[in-house]
């Protein structure tokens, strides 16, 4: 019965949308200022983190409320019969949780990817200061390029590129610190950016200090790395024991049943 009621649901929308009957396009775009309401505060934030500075906001909202929208009408259609204030909570429930699932997609996108750049920029850095012991800074981070990190590169190439069009500031390097915006990465970007202005007599005191501080980011970055490590091997347990005691707990439930028949 509900095979067929959510068949028939998806052709009389179908149909709607087709003849011009109802749009969800045009109920979207209507009502376009109350919806925007629902739009989280750091939504374009995390939505230009993934996708860049080009994407159209508007379209990617407006694509998530009319997903959310559909599939609310069509299980609206599916309960129609058992039409009450549960079911309408039901569907307002799905509705809800079918808006908010891209957002928190991306969020989690954007966590995943600074943790990326936290665990690898220690090791980038360790590696450049090995080429700055033989060359200026700004020649180092060209040399760089190729075996830095992919999640890097196209950064450090903006980088280059705006101090070989005669930017001597330290904005290049704020600008790529705040593109990677981790721990310690706008100590480091100044260092950097000292370490490239210092004269020849002080690059190695500079450079000493860079190492400390390079050193000092290893280690916490292996120090989260194993806290991650036994974090998962927590979880793994403790889905374990729970999963174990289910498994027991419904052995018992079975053989009180199989006592009492």
């Amino acid at each position: 019965m509900y095979i067929e009621i959510g068949f028939l649901a998806v052709i009389i929308l179908f149909v709607m949308q087709y003849i011009g009957g109802f749009s969800i396009n045009k109920f979207v775009d209507d009502n376009a200022v109350y919806f925007k309401r629902l739009q989280e505060d750091d939504f374009e934030f995390y939505a230009k983190a993934k996708y860049g500075d080009a994407v159209d906001i508007e379209k990617l909202f407006n694509a998530r409320l009319r997903q959310a929208l559909l599939l609310s009408l069509f299980l609206g259609f599916m309960l129609i019969n058992k039409l009450s204030g549960s079911t309408a909570l039901i569907v307002f429930a799905i509705f809800f949780g079918m808006f908010k699932l891209p957002y928190m997609q991306l969020k989690q996108h954007y966590k995943s990817h600074l943790h990326l750049i936290d665990a690898q920029l220690p090791y980038y850095l360790k590696n450049l200061e090995i080429l700055i012991q033989h060359y200026t800074v700004p020649v180092a981070l060209g040399k760089s390029v190729g075996d830095a990190p992919e999640i890097f590169q196209e950064g450090l190439r903006d980088l280059i590129e705006k101090i070989n069009a005669g930017d001597s500031s330290v904005q290049p390097y704020m600008e790529f610190a705040r593109e990677y915006p981790v721990r310690d990465s706008m100590r480091m970007m100044r260092l950097l950016y000292r370490l490239g202005l210092g004269k020849q007599e002080r690059k190695q005191e500079q450079l000493l200090t860079f190492s400390r501080t390079v050193s000092s980011l290893q280690q916490k970055a292996r120090e989260a790395r194993y806290k991650s490590r036994l974090d998962k091997m927590e979880s793994k347990t403790m889905q374990m024991l729970v999963c174990t005691g289910v498994g027991v707990m419904l052995l018992l439930v079975l053989s009180i049943l199989q006592s009492f028949g």
